[in-house]
């Protein structure tokens, strides 16, 4: 079983959003789930990330969680949102190194997930279509 985590900055915005997104598109072929290198446990996801996601007709249930050891070790592949993400994971997980992606690296894309944090819906609905074909990407290379 493929277990991917997400990783961005407070797990409050691109990482659940990009979490629910592939949840929903595998079913049940892939566990996933999401972490910020400086989230506080037990958040949950901003309201407009909720909301963009349920316009898209995607169930978000989440609870932030901090970037843990155990999570690291649980994830068969980790996608960051941008490379500074990447970089500190690598810093403090360096046994992670052959796992660790930015998801767009991971998508053969280049470049960072925008962030809408604190922006207007407009931007997270704008981060919702850049996110949703690269999950398709990640997908199609998980199966």
């Amino acid at each position: 079983m493929r277990r991917v985590l997400f990783v961005c900055t407070g797990n409050t915005c691109r990482s659940p959003m990009a979490e629910a997104i592939l949840r929903k598109k595998a079913g049940v072929s892939i566990e996933v789930k999401s972490a910020g290198i400086f989230a506080s446990d037990g958040s949950p996801a901003s309201t407009n990330t909720a909301f963009v996601l349920q316009e898209n007709g995607v169930n978000c249930q989440h609870s932030s969680s901090l970037l843990t050891k155990d999570l690291v070790e649980w994830a068969t592949c980790i996608l960051t949102m941008t490379s500074h993400h990447k970089r500190a994971v690598l810093h403090s997980f360096p046994e992670a190194q052959d796992k660790v992606y930015t998801l767009k690296e991971y998508a053969e894309s280049s470049g960072d997930v925008s962030d809408p944090f604190g922006g207007p819906v407009e931007i997270y609905r704008e981060t919702y279509a850049e996110l949703e074909p690269l999950i398709e990407k990640v997908l199609s290379k998980l199966k």
